[in-house]
């Protein structure tokens, strides 16, 4: 799972709130979750969408743990 991905929907109350926030859908949260790659576009929009609580260098770290454990 990953971490930032959860901290930021947390933050957004719910999946479809953050998927509102960055212009996806509920799905793509979901897959995000599970491990699915974040494209470089949505970084700055998932950042904006938790007011700074979950950051670029948590989001790139967790997605390069996901590419690691592949």
């Amino acid at each position: 799972m990953n971490k930032a991905i959860a901290k930021a929907v947390e933050h957004c109350k719910t999946q479809s709130a953050l998927a509102i926030a960055c212009g996806v859908s509920q799905v793509t949260i979901v897959k995000w979750l599970n491990g699915g790659g974040i494209k470089a576009k949505y970084i700055l929009r998932i950042v904006e969408a938790t007011n700074g609580k979950v950051t670029a260098e948590e989001l790139l770290i967790e997605q390069a743990k996901q590419e690691t454990t592949d």
